[in-house]
């Protein structure tokens, strides 16, 4: 798969799932392959049970952006408290990532965006709670826009957070269910040529190629690459 990524144009990957954890092994792959990693999802259980490994192999990729991708099932449909609490966790953890010449920052689903009091959702009481802390933004937008949203209007509502957004498509209603209803880059619904530029005026400084369960994926992430620098960049 690197080697696809690499044929396909791109110089960087995000790391997702247990590849953070595997440290040296992977890194020394990357690096033969010419890629480096720009970022990496990392478990939230894992910050909070194993913080110092998590920094070592953090640094074994050269790596200073994480992301808490998502809370697990359990609690995705937690009251207000439940969110406000996470912002306070995460800004201890991002205190003590700090220390260390690292950002810990939220990525969104849509469940982030339902309302909890008010008219602030879950990813509202997020960020307010985290206060001044470093608790940086990685924006969905694909996922903002199958919550409902304009995520044109998020990505202003945040930017003093955001820092990185994920590049995926929306397949039209009905259409490649197999895909859960993703589509490559280019090939759904989502205008990228207006919302890349509004990503990158609001803050977000990586832009992270996606998709969610792809049939080919070599074959997205080069459709997907093309279509960006034909139409975007």
């Amino acid at each position: 798969m690197l080697d696809a990524v690499k044929a396909a144009g791109y110089q960087n990957v995000e790391l997702y799932g247990d590849k953070l954890g595997r440290g040296m092994e992977l890194a020394r792959r990357l690096k033969e392959t010419g890629l480096r990693a720009s970022g990496s999802h990392v478990a939230l259980t894992d910050l909070v049970d194993d913080l110092e490994r998590v920094i070592a192999n953090a640094h074994a990729f050269e790596l200073r952006s994480l992301f808490v991708p998502s809370v697990p099932v359990s609690q995705r449909g937690m009251a207000a408290e439940g969110w406000r609490a996470l912002g306070k966790q995460l800004a201890d953890l991002s205190e003590k990532l700090w220390a260390h010449n690292m950002t810990l920052g939220y990525h969104n689903h849509n469940w982030d965006l339902d309302l909890k009091e008010g008219d602030k959702t879950a990813l509202d009481l997020v960020f307010e709670a985290a206060g001044s802390a470093p608790v940086q933004w990685e924006a969905d937008i694909a996922w903002l826009t199958r919550s409902g949203v304009d995520p044109i209007v998020w990505l202003k509502r945040h930017s003093n957070r955001l820092t990185a957004a994920h590049v995926k498509d929306l397949a039209p209603a009905g259409q490649n269910e197999q895909e859960a209803g993703w589509a490559d880059v280019g090939a759904g619904t989502l205008d990228w040529t207006v919302l890349w530029p509004e990503a990158i005026a609001n803050g977000a400084k990586v832009m992270v190629v996606e998709h969610d369960r792809p049939l080919d994926p070599a074959k997205t992430v080069a459709n997907s690459f093309r279509y960006l620098q034909e139409k975007v960049l």
